[in-house]
């Protein structure tokens, strides 16, 4: 074993001097370590006369400190321990002449004295006293990590990607038909699994204070009629044959609500599932529903709102007053005189003095597609093939971040400063309790209550931080989304059309044909398609 580098205080009738032991490599004791040392242990010395004997120092000669005698300074060890307070090193130092030596009792209370009251390493300890090296590391004191647990999740047996766009055929026209957008189930199908949360196992540091792992979440099962729970909770299967949605994180299961038209015959419509309408949505009527709403005739100046997707065979002539709001995707033939509100994107063939909003991308690529009039958003993309028109129709074009996403932003950033507030004036009122709880101080049950409700407290405001951060992290990932945002005119865009892009805007003077507008260095500009 290599000899490693230290020293030691050395008594003497002419008063207190030092000797220094080299290395295997000649290498002496760091002076920066002695100084440490000897200020510790309040050895008297001459600073000016240490720093020249170091310097010239020679193999068996003694640095003068002072002419003062000491008492013998026993065997000693100065203990760190890590940032994460995980690991704690001892660097250990002889005795001086006389001095008295370490056993295992005294390793281990020089452990006590620094606070390394957990994770002692017996072996480390059997090691030093087997060895006896000086000024040199060992890892004598090992925390247990927290052994983190596992969220609970849900699996789905259903496709949950409401991203199915309608196809374009090579004549320019698209199939509004054949848009696969429904999931059919058959009774007896599992439609969703639970995988049960996993709890955490505690850690504990060199200090002895013992570490929780964070909470894990729990969740269940939500579903709506014709579904069955397994027993153990485990699992849901259907009662019935018909189509099964996702929505809100509610598992539906539908036979389909379906009527010829809604007008004076039906009235209002408000269901639970899907509804197909095979006529006519007459002026005025409106059909609300969870799942998704297919129209096979012309809808006119009614509101249309559902949880899911929204298909218009034949179109919409809101006639100024129309609504439709999904919280999915819109899908039409034509829209004009509207207000359309989607959540996920907008396809149709044309769209005229209309207000059409998307928290995706907008297609209008049909053979003659057209946006003309009104004011069309969407957070990703416009892709169309006229924009505008010659006679010069007010028409304003906006792409880019989600108005919703930054104002749910904001309010999260102001709870999460709140609760940071919150956890930095309450962790200093625990500390200075757990503190006084460690010298012995004795409180009352009513603050010993007071105690446990603060701990409650900062539990919950971190909870409170966690949940706001994990969501922001998510909306932020979405807010990502848009900076690819565009505006792809396909066949020709006339002057006077506004396009803007996040917080920018361009009015069209000339015209242009095939071409994509952008945002770059803080401009809308125009490149060729």
């Amino acid at each position: 074993m290599a000899a490693n580098a230290y020293f030691q205080v050395v008594h003497h009738a002419q008063g207190t001097f030092l000797q220094l032991f080299s290395g295997s490599n000649g290498e002496l004791p760091q002076l920066q370590e002695i100084l440490q040392y000897l200020n510790l242990k309040k050895v008297p010395f001459d600073v000016a006369a240490l720093g020249k004997g170091y310097k010239a120092y020679e193999a068996g000669r003694l640095i003068p400190l002072s002419p003062q005698k000491i008492l013998p300074i026993a065997e000693s060890s100065y203990i760190t321990e890590s940032a994460d307070r995980m690991s704690a090193v001892a660097r250990f130092y002889p005795p001086s002449t006389g001095g008295r030596k370490l056993d295992k009792e005294g390793v281990y209370s020089e452990c006590r004295l620094s606070k390394i009251l957990y994770g002692v390493d017996d072996a480390v300890v059997e090691q030093f006293l087997a060895e006896r090296r000086y000024c040199t590391d060992y890892v004598i004191a090992k925390g247990t990590p927290v052994k983190e647990g596992q969220d609970a999740f849900i699996t789905y047996h259903f496709n949950t990607d409401n991203k199915i766009r309608p196809t374009l055929n090579e004549d320019g026209t698209v199939d509004f038909f054949n848009l696969n957008l429904v999931n059919h189930c058959k009774a007896g199908d599992v439609l969703a699994t639970l995988t049960p949360e996993v709890q955490g196992e505690d850690g504990k540091d060199v200090n002895g204070t013992v570490l929780h792992p964070r909470p894990v979440k729990r969740t269940a099962l939500s579903f709506g009629l014709n579904i069955q729970l397994s027993e153990d909770k485990m699992s849901i299967t259907s009662r019935v044959d018909g189509h099964v949605t996702l929505t809100g994180g509610k598992v539906f299961v539908s036979d389909v609500m379906q009527v010829a038209n809604v007008d004076n015959s039906t009235g209002n419509i408000e269901y639970q599932g899907n509804v197909v309408v095979e006529g006519n949505v007459s002026s005025n009527f409106s059909v609300k529903t969870d799942g998704n709403i297919e129209v096979r005739g012309v809808v006119e100046g009614a509101h249309l709102e559902a949880g899911g997707n929204i298909v218009l065979v034949r179109g919409m002539n809101g006639m100024g007053k129309g609504t439709l709001k999904a919280g999915g995707n819109v899908v039409a033939k034509f829209l004009e005189n509207c207000t359309v509100d989607a959540g996920g994107y907008v396809e149709t063939n044309s769209i005229l003095h209309s207000r059409v909003h998307a928290a995706t991308d907008i297609n209008v690529m049909s053979k003659k597609g057209f946006i003309t009039g009104g004011e069309v958003t969407a957070t990703g993309k416009v892709r169309v093939r006229t924009l505008g028109s010659s006679m010069g129709a007010d028409t304003r074009v906006t792409v880019g971040v989600n108005p919703a996403i930054l104002s749910r932003m904001a309010e999260l950033n102001k709870e999460s400063t709140e609760a940071q507030k919150n956890i930095k004036a309450m962790v200093p009122i625990l500390d200075m309790t757990k503190k006084k709880l460690s010298v012995g101080v004795k409180l009352t049950p009513e603050q010993m209550k007071q105690v446990q409700q603060l701990a409650l407290g900062i539990r919950g405001e971190q909870d409170k931080l966690r949940a706001a951060t994990e969501e922001m992290e998510l909306l932020k990932a979405q807010m990502a989304e848009g900076e690819n945002a565009a505006v792809d005119v396909h066949g020709e865009v006339f002057p006077g059309v506004v396009i803007a892009i996040s917080d920018v805007s361009m009015i069209i003077k000339n015209g242009a044909r095939h071409s994509r507008f952008v945002r770059e260095k803080g401009d809308v500009r125009i490149k060729a398609l």
